[in-house]
């Protein structure tokens, strides 16, 4: 399915997704790195833009703590048209997302954060707007390494896109998020 969708801009000149477009998909999915996965494979059959938003959302509401998908979409006519698809295709979908600090999956310039990136080049690249250190008072000098392991996930933060990070060997900073979490209590 494709749509005729705008380009977002990417870099650092794109706006907060507007939530009135937005869609929740209820997937009754509990592990991040499966949402994550479902994400980008729905994105990816919708024809979605690479430069749109995506997000996941812990919801714990009841019982039944679960990660829900949130896609910004750029018109109400796109959101129509994914509304009806992904219910067609069995998905619990409403209007709106379920909060405001999603963690963003998909946004502008995702793609072109591997390897390892100074905060300035990552800022530049991407819709971020700005790193934050865990226990650091000031955020990271421009010039500061990031060894992203190709899994940057930023989470929205006051209308702004903020990624948390933490020092590592070598003086460079990581996600704080990593890429393959070790399940509580695997060795036992």
């Amino acid at each position: 399915m494709s749509f005729p969708v705008q380009s977002r801009p990417s870099g650092r000149d794109v706006a907060p997704p507007s939530y009135a477009d937005a869609l929740t998909v209820d997937t009754d999915v509990t592990d991040l790195l499966v949402a994550d996965h479902l994400l980008q494979t729905l994105a990816s059959e919708l024809g979605l833009p690479p430069d749109g938003f995506g997000c996941t959302h812990l919801v714990r509401n009841g019982d039944r703590p679960r990660v829900v998908l949130s896609f910004a979409l750029p018109t109400r006519e796109v959101r129509d048209s994914v509304h009806e698809w992904l219910t067609a295709k069995g998905y619990e979908v409403t209007d709106g997302a379920p909060d405001e600090v999603g963690r963003a999956v998909l946004y502008p310039g995702v793609a072109s954060l591997t390897g390892t990136l100074t905060i300035a080049d990552l800022l530049s690249r991407s819709a971020i707007d700005r790193v934050t250190v865990l226990g650091a008072q000031e955020p990271p000098a421009g010039d500061t390494e990031l060894v992203t392991r190709d899994h940057v996930r930023p989470q929205w933060q006051n209308g702004e896109l903020v990624l948390a990070a933490m020092p590592a060997v070598g003086g460079v900073l990581v996600p704080f998020e990593v890429p393959d979490p070790t399940p509580c209590c695997a060795d036992h």
